[in-house]
């Protein structure tokens, strides 16, 4: 079993009365979760009922809130109970459904969850405004991956481990962002495995998510998009360009796009910029999720890469660990770039703290900065930057910023 940090979290949610949603993507172990949490329960001789919406036999109890209270009276009676509801994107107007049953004030707890989808992004926030926690699963992280590899063995102390077996760390790093944090993929034992769970994932992701939501017939178009961005991590992405292309109206390439953010397939960056004259265009560029997702889409998915490709993985690799601090939350993770190519991999934005991060796929020996990052420091004084690298731990002093140069396993907190 993979033990996800993020269960004692929503445990403790449970004596909640309002609603545990659980989103993120498809695969990524909500069910898993809930099962978990249930099983729990019932060792504690609670009441429980789980319903799953891809399940035929169980949609008939979701034609109606009646019909959905009478099946959870027949199981756990007028009492307190745990409710657990799987895949609730299945039903129509979720946010409405579940709005309406909470205002009931039943004596039940709902649990629900649901892969990606506009219904669960969008509307459940507006019905259920007031009445629900959000807790995102995501891919496992990289600490997880690296717990569960080592069989717990320096559960607790992993922070010991990275600095000490430096070497396995390394390797450690190259395999997760190789096959990615699928947890179905991290078990899977052969290369050959992997590769077939990945492209489950993936197909099954196409068949019953985006199509059902963009109403395609076909997804040769979207397919391709995604290749590209696949193709371009990191790099800025034209809308204009990509119509061109993919050969579909650049609305529609908007909409994919968003579509694509709304599934927890990607994820937008956006520039940073005060001066409008002097930043450059606002271009947006994209990271995903998961990696392995992105190895598998472009066909390099187990396959040993280039020095070039890793640095484009590496810098996918700590943009989701930023984002893991910040979602949910006002802080926002920018880019900068200037018309003189000036570049910052990542501006973290709290209010009016800046926080630049750059990004180098090598172990840097002596406390060096690039031009960029250097003429960010001038321009913008912000208290403290980062340089993620390979290497150990350095600091030193710009004007009034503290440089702190840290190795790739530390969790730096902005």
């Amino acid at each position: 079993m993979i033990k996800r940090s993020i269960l004692k979290t929503i445990e403790d949610h449970l004596s909640a009365k309002e609603i545990t949603l659980l989103v993120g993507p498809r695969q990524a172990g909500k069910t898993f979760l809930m099962r978990l949490l249930k099983d729990r329960l019932d060792k504690k001789r609670e009441k429980t009922l789980f319903l799953n919406l891809d399940f035929d036999e169980n949609k008939e109890f979701f034609t109606s809130q009646t019909a959905l209270l009478r099946k959870i009276r027949l199981n756990i009676g007028e009492a307190e109970g745990f409710v657990f509801i799987d895949e609730i994107q299945r039903r129509e107007d979720a946010g409405l459904f579940l709005k309406g049953l909470f205002d009931m004030n039943l004596p039940y707890k709902f649990i629900v969850s649901g892969s990606g989808s506009l219904e669960l992004k969008e509307k459940i926030h507006e019905s259920l405004a007031g009445r629900k926690r959000i807790f995102e699963i995501d891919p496992l992280t990289f600490e997880e991956f690296v717990d569960f590899k080592t069989h717990y063995q320096y559960e607790g102390k992993l922070s010991e481990f990275f600095s000490i077996e430096k070497g396995k760390t390394e390797d450690l790093l190259q395999e997760y962002m190789t096959f990615g944090g699928y947890p179905k993929v991290v078990l899977s034992e052969t290369v050959e495995e992997k590769r077939a769970t990945m492209g489950e994932i993936y197909q099954s992701y196409l068949e019953r998510d985006v199509k059902g939501l963009l109403n395609l017939e076909k997804t040769d178009a979207l397919t391709k998009l995604v290749k590209i961005l696949a193709s371009q991590t990191g790099g800025l992405i034209n809308v204009s360009e990509l119509s061109s292309t993919v050969g579909i109206a650049g609305k529609t390439v908007q909409k994919y796009l968003w579509y694509l953010e709304k599934t927890f397939i990607i994820k937008k960056v956006t520039p940073y910029f005060r001066n409008v004259r002097k930043e450059i265009t606002k271009a947006p560029i994209y990271y995903f999720y998961d990696t392995g997702l992105r190895n598998y889409i472009l066909g390099l998915f187990g396959i040993p890469s280039a020095t070039l490709i890793n640095g484009h993985l590496f810098e996918n690799f700590v943009f989701n660990r930023i984002r893991k601090q910040v979602d949910y939350t006002s802080t926002q993770i920018h880019f900068w770039r200037t018309r003189d190519n000036a570049e910052v991999d990542f501006v973290i934005s709290s209010g009016v703290a800046l926080t630049p991060v750059e990004v180098k796929y090598t172990k840097m020996g002596n406390a060096v900065l690039s031009r960029s990052f250097r003429s960010f420091l001038v321009r913008y004084e912000p208290e403290k930057a980062y340089i993620v690298h390979l290497g150990d731990s350095k600091e030193l002093k710009v004007g009034g910023t503290k440089v702190f140069f840290i190795p790739f396993s530390t969790v730096f907190a902005l």
